[in-house]
């Protein structure tokens, strides 16, 4: 049974994502298809139903619209630009410093507004024109802002991994926020790595003269608001001062004074940022619902455990198996957006990694690596595609430097999967494991 339904999934499921059905209908409508193959029609009909409900009824998935409404306020809000002075002002000493300033702005940009597409726009707009008065390669800026964009989406605060926590079991969410920053800076290392050789090589200086300490005052002060942000929200949540879903209620008042005061947030933009938030709030909660759907049949036919049985039948070493898993996820994530992916792939990894002691904590993060990866490659790569247009560049011009990145952040991946302390650390000392 488990195998057939598996299969009846996987069928329906390729085949209406093929023809362009959007990816929430396509999930519903292949697990309902696999329902009714072992319960009559009206029982598998209600089913669906229940299970839909029940899954948009938990409470802590309002923290989700929240934490959107927030990102899309900050992203109105004009911070980029005092981000990207910032880092500017800590790095411009660096070889290639417009590129490294490209990946610590993205890499604290991405964390506050939560979406890599909108940090490779705001981010790469602001540094086009410095890059392109110092004669950067255009295709070099567009590589060394896609790859380094998603660093963000790993650095709390993540709505991948509040969905993730829902979908696990309830994993601490407090614990998988403080558990991101670590992957999330050896992320954006990585990029900066890459970003300093290739400089290096093509003879890109940093900014010339001795440190400036007083523009470094004033980046620091412009910027600090904006930073604040996530110290006053993680810091909260993680001290229990407040849950999830009040620290991304406080997220968005904070956001919209500070926009206010910026004199970038009028009624008429404020307007459409709540209508944009609800509309990408209700597609997330809805694929929720339905993904709940395909979780009650995964439970109902013992899919986990079937395929639980078969990676442990072709071997027991967890080495190769979380291997395996990570090719497996590396390939959803090039034709499969994050929060979907998520929702299908955690519970059928998460019992089997369980069996050889792995926390879930640490697959969390494994996971949403792996799938923050599939931002920056092609054929979906939504990331990659922005980066090469606010570039200006092509696909073919900009790939031979992206292979150089997808190299370092594998290196990475590799280290988050096989290194628990990396993951596990910082949740162990704030006394949350």
């Amino acid at each position: 049974m488990a195998i057939e339904s598996l299969l009846i999934i996987i069928a329906v499921l390729a085949a209406l994502l093929v023809i362009g059905v959007p990816i929430s209908y396509a999930i519903g409508i292949s697990s309902l298809a696999a329902i009714l193959q072992v319960v009559p029609t009206d029982v598998a009909v209600l089913t669906a139903a229940q299970r839909t409900f029940v899954g948009m009824s938990k409470f802590s998935l309002t923290a989700i619209p929240f934490f959107i409404l927030a990102g899309n306020l900050m992203n109105q809000g004009g911070i980029a630009k005092r981000l990207v002075n910032f880092v500017l002002a800590i790095l411009g000493k660096l070889p290639g410093s417009l590129l490294v300033t490209n990946v610590g702005a993205n890499a604290l940009f991405g964390a506050i507004s939560g979406s890599a597409s909108a940090a490779a726009a705001a981010v790469g707009s602001m540094v086009k024109e410095g890059q392109e008065k110092q004669g950067y390669d255009p295709a070099l800026c567009a590589a060394t802002n896609a790859a380094s964009a998603p660093a963000g989406l790993l650095i709390p605060p993540s709505n991948a991994l509040i969905t993730y926590s829902l979908v696990s079991g309830g994993t601490s969410v407090a614990a998988l926020f403080l558990a991101g920053y670590i992957p999330g800076i050896i992320w954006a290392l990585c990029c900066v790595v890459v970003a300093m050789i290739i400089a290096k090589k093509k003879g890109y200086r940093g900014v010339p003269g001795k440190f400036d300490w007083k523009n470094l005052w004033t980046a620091t002060i412009q910027a600090l608001p904006s930073l604040s942000l996530i110290v006053v929200v993680i810091g909260g949540i993680v001290a229990g001062v407040f849950t999830a879903t009040e620290g991304a209620a406080i997220a968005v008042v904070y956001a919209l004074i500070l926009g206010i005061c910026y004199k970038n947030i009028t009624w008429k933009s404020f307007w459409n940022i709540v209508v944009d938030s609800a509309k990408m709030s209700g597609m997330i909660i809805f694929l929720v619902g339905v993904s709940n759907i395909m979780g009650w049949v995964m439970a109902f036919t013992q899919i986990p455990q079937t395929i639980s049985a078969l990676l442990l039948g072709l071997t027991n070493n967890p080495i190769i198996i979380l291997l395996i898993m990570n090719v497996i996820l590396l390939i959803a994530g090039t034709f499969m957006d994050v929060t979907p992916a998520i929702l299908i792939f955690t519970p059928l990894f998460l019992p089997i990694v369980k069996t050889f002691g792995m926390s879930p904590i640490q697959f969390g993060l494994i996971l949403v690596y792996n799938l923050c990866i599939g931002n920056i490659t092609p054929p979906v790569g939504n990331t990659l595609f922005v980066g090469i247009k606010v570039g200006n560049t092509t696909l073919a011009k900009t790939m031979p430097y992206m292979l150089l990145y997808y190299i370092a952040i594998l290196v990475g991946l590799m280290l988050v999967t096989f290194v628990p302390a990396i993951t596990l650390g910082l949740p162990a000392l704030a006394g949350m494991i």
